[in-house]
């Protein structure tokens, strides 16, 4: 495909974005089935929807019975809408004696299968004595033929609908795993180790608290679904249109204004969307032809949207599932990690950001003309309810209540947002509901006064939204498609849940991050002499074993990161990575933060980068073009992680403390940095800049991102030549021009 524009830069049809997102979206693409099947599984949907729902709000059953239902409605809507193998034609309807309503009976065979092996723990926790099971108890480590078949079944089925929602990539990994748990003797050296009994493994893997039934699954049918449902609904009744509008507003008029418009509307999308594809659809549609028309190149409108987007990941307050995972890891209130995530958010945007002023610059694009702006008075008196929900989210959420508490706040403001009107007193059911909630949470001690008028004053005001009124069916297929958005994620968390009872089992985690740490300090020691002078040295051993155990590290999560969703990967690389870096000396919550961020950049790292290439189909660029694109874009969120190892107060709540001075100058230092790399990539900062130069103000700025004064003087030294030159253009053109 061409990057030239075309008169073909045009906003996309919802059909046509709809194509895409199921195109790179993973588990977006569902197979048809025939209207009756599909009205049974729209109950289904609509009844797993409900209980987590409600489950949130007034109780939660017991663990294993939660998570029993949970894994019960994914493995039905799996089996149901994801065929075996995906071939061209395996999403068409297809009917026969061996279907039912479209669905294959084999299907059908192992969706029964994989119900009653979630709901078989649950019923016989207590034991059942007719068939001679005694109570959950007195089976761990000692599995019967009952657990051990419903054990087996649960595991194989649980990896296959990984596989059929996310592919193969991920299954394969967590088969490597588990033959490393039950063929411990064959592996050679360190990672050697007695081997697991197969009974034992099944045992480990299929009762709680580790394994499939860990904290992966409870985190996911817990917390994580509920805030994927809020903002599937959040964003059906406007609430990212008007983050859109209003980025519009601030960004559009200044140099390059649709693609900074693209970068604030996807900073602020990313504060209600987990998901980095849904992300670049959602905003893309609008901003990417709007920079190509602006004369961005497309490669480079669809990499700025596909960076931007990847970042959504990262923003707090929602940061994807696995901010709720890192909490449960690190036992500690998930508002923490949300205040650690402000500044590397920030530092990622601010990398976009410049590279799209500085490309604008060079290329001399200006911003959008006032007729083309929304006007910001007709934005808010339009849309001005729809903020309501996030507030009330946000609010309960930063008053200790628990993640799933303000989800349910969270999405009964949105209901009432989208369905409730003041003007049409039937409507008002649904506020009602809300206030009889809220005041029996207050009478039973679950809400304080000022939280439950908060609340009720809340449900009060979004009764007056002036948008057009969302009906109860437009609403039904609103839950429906969060449902659908949660299954991948869902079938992820289980899965991965083998690989954490692996690591728990055989203690791979410590060894290799023994490995690793070994292999650094014995390269560190190689590579010293290179930098030391007799007894002066610039480097010492540790400095440079800490180096290189980050960047194997930061390899690994990137390669690992190929087409494996980031909260899966996130929860299988802290388990092996953690114990390296905390080797190392590196606080826990730096230690995660570190992960995570490399397994986001995976989302923009060719050649498997599907927030890339599904910008590059809505900018008709060329896919890997579009994804060196976003990788370059994405600089920041590449050099942010190891600033915040080396300067964990940039986290904020880290365990070394929090010092003003010493965040605000370490802060200034990272963000100079990230200039200096973005200067280097697009080759231009007040003018044109050659390649020595560029080459220059890329060393410059991986050097200031060490956080020290002798490392920033260093850099000032390499990056003055090209400071000099551009500076001495500047005055030159300026001279030419008077």
């Amino acid at each position: 495909m061409s990057d030239a524009r075309t008169d073909d830069d045009r906003e996309l049809t919802a059909e046509e974005l709809a194509a895409i997102e199921e195109k790179y979206d993973e588990g977006a693409a569902t197979r048809d089935v025939t209207p009756g099947f599909a009205k049974f599984l729209r109950y289904v949907s609509l009844t797993f929807a409900m209980y987590h729902y409600l489950t949130a709000g007034f109780a939660l059953p017991p663990d294993f019975w939660h998570m029993g239902w949970h894994l019960s409605g994914l493995f039905i809507l799996t089996y149901a809408l994801f065929p075996l193998v995906k071939t061209p034609t395996a999403f068409d309807l297809k009917t026969g004696a061996m279907r039912l309503g479209g669905v294959p009976y084999l299907d059908v065979i192992l969706m029964v299968l994989g119900v009653a092996s979630a709901l078989y723990l649950g019923l016989a926790w207590r034991g059942i004595p007719m068939l001679g099971i005694e109570e959950q108890t007195f089976r761990m480590g000692n599995p019967n033929m009952f657990d051990m078949f419903f054990g087996i079944v649960l595991i194989v089925l649980v990896l296959d609908i990984a596989r059929r929602t996310l592919g193969w990539i991920l299954p394969l990994i967590i088969c490597i795993f588990m033959s490393y748990a039950l063929f411990g003797p064959i592996f050679p050296g360190i990672l050697q180790h007695p081997g697991v009994n197969f009974k034992t493994f099944v045992s480990s893997m299929y009762f709680p608290s580790e394994g499939i039934f860990g904290v992966t699954l409870w985190v996911v049918s817990t917390i994580v679904f509920h805030f994927v449902l809020f903002g599937v609904i959040a964003q059906r009744t406007g609430l990212g249109q008007l983050f859109i509008d209003n980025a519009t507003i601030l960004a559009g008029r200044y140099t390059g204004g649709p693609a900074k418009v693209s970068v604030v509307s996807s900073a602020f999308f990313g504060t209600i969307s987990g998901s980095s594809v849904a992300n670049t659809v959602s905003t893309g549609a609008l901003t990417i032809p709007n920079m190509k028309r602006l004369g961005y190149p497309g490669h480079f409108a669809g990499g700025v949207e596909a960076a931007a987007s990847a970042g959504g990941q990262i923003t707090p307050p929602i940061m994807g599932a696995a901010a709720f995972i890192m909490a449960e890891f690190l036992e500690l209130p998930y508002t923490t990690i949300v205040i650690a995530a402000i500044f590397p958010a920030m530092l990622h945007y601010v990398g976009v950001f410049t590279v799209v002023h500085l490309m604008a610059r060079r290329l001399g694009l200006k911003g959008l003309s006032s007729e083309a702006l929304p006007q910001l008075g007709a934005v808010w008196r339009h849309g001005w309810a729809n903020i309501v929900p996030l507030v009330g989210l946000l609010v309960v959420l930063f008053s200790g209540y628990t993640p799933y508490m303000s989800a349910f706040c969270g999405i009964s403001l949105s209901i009432i947002a989208g369905m409730s009107r003041a003007r049409q007193p039937v409507t008002l059911l649904y506020a009602a509901a809300f206030i009889a909630f809220v005041i029996w949470k207050y009478t039973g001690g679950g809400f304080d006064l000022i939280m439950s008028l908060i609340l009720i004053g809340g449900a009060v005001l979004a009764t007056f939204n002036p948008q057009d009124r969302i009906n109860l069916k437009e609403m039904g297929d609103t839950f429906e498609t969060g449902v659908k958005y949660a299954l991948a994620v869902g079938a992820a968390s289980a899965a991965v849940g083998i690989v954490i009872g692996v690591i728990n089992t055989t203690g791979i985690g410590f060894r290799i991050g023994f490995m690793v740490t070994q292999a650094a300090s014995n390269l560190g020691g190689d590579l010293h002499g290179l930098f030391a002078f007799g007894s002066w040295e610039l480097f010492s051993v540790e400095d440079l074993t800490l180096f290189i155990s980050l960047v194997f590290i930061a390899l690994a999560c990137i390669l690992m990161g190929a087409g494996v969703p980031t909260t899966a990967l996130y929860i299988m690389l802290v388990s092996v990575a953690q114990p390296a870096l905390a080797q190392l000396g590196i606080p826990p919550i730096a230690s995660h933060m570190f992960v995570l961020y490399y397994g986001v950049v995976a989302e923009i790292t060719p050649p498997v980068c599907t927030s890339a290439y599904a910008a590059a189909a809505i900018a008709n660029s060329n896919p890997f073009r579009t994804g060196i694109s976003a990788f370059t874009l994405g600089l920041g969120k590449v050099v942010a992680p190891m600033a915040f190892v080396y300067a964990p107060v940039l986290l904020f709540v880290s365990s070394t403390g929090f010092d003003l001075w010493e965040f605000s100058y370490t802060a200034t230092s990272c963000i100079a940095g990230v200039v200096a790399l973005s200067a280097a990539v697009v080759g231009y900062w007040l003018a044109p800049m050659g390649v020595i130069y560029r080459i220059l103000m890329a060393f410059a700025g991986l050097v200031f991102i060490a956080p020290s004064l002798q490392a920033d003087l260093v850099a000032l030294i390499i990056a003055s030549p090209a400071i000099i030159s551009q500076l001495m253009a500047r005055r030159n053109s300026k001279a030419e021009a008077a």
